[in-house]
């Protein structure tokens, strides 16, 4: 009998201690700076070579390209049904839903107001990815493209 089970099990035929996908929590949308920034500063790297063995410390120069990598891969903005987390080149902030009031809009920004009445940025998050933040919210935000 049990081997039967495990045989089902492997074959697909049986989800008998499986979770289903609807059953998951939905992991979250993470919003990060574009990876393409990386080769820039690689690029800016290898531009400052001649400069950087030309005098003494000039080799200091290498930090800009790290400090621009570092900023890359750190900083990001995650959304999920239970709260927004900020990460930023140092530290981070957790908010839950409950404390967001509303969204502002900027050009290049889009920034949480809380109900302290404090503004929150969200890095690496657009205007072009309101219907994402909307999905990954739970349904707490509106999707400003859905049908009303």
């Amino acid at each position: 009998m049990e081997h039967e089970r495990c045989q089902r099990a492997r074959d697909g035929g049986c989800d008998h201690g499986r979770v289903s996908s609807a059953d998951r929590p939905h992991p979250g949308v993470v919003f990060r700076v574009p990876p393409l920034v990386v080769l820039f500063a690689l690029f800016v790297a290898l531009c400052a070579t001649p400069f950087a063995f030309g005098a003494p410390y000039l080799w200091l120069i290498y930090l800009v390209p790290i400090a621009i990598i570092w900023w890359t891969l750190r900083v990001r903005t995650v959304v999920d049904g239970d709260g927004v987390t900020v990460r930023r080149i140092v530290g981070g902030r957790r908010v839950p839903w409950t404390q967001i009031s509303s969204l502002r809009l900027g050009e290049r920004r889009v920034s949480a107001m809380l109900t302290d009445g404090t503004e929150l940025p969200l890095p690496a998050v657009h205007v072009r990815d309101l219907p994402q933040l909307a999905a990954a919210s739970g349904g707490r935000l509106p999707d400003p493209a859905g049908d009303d």
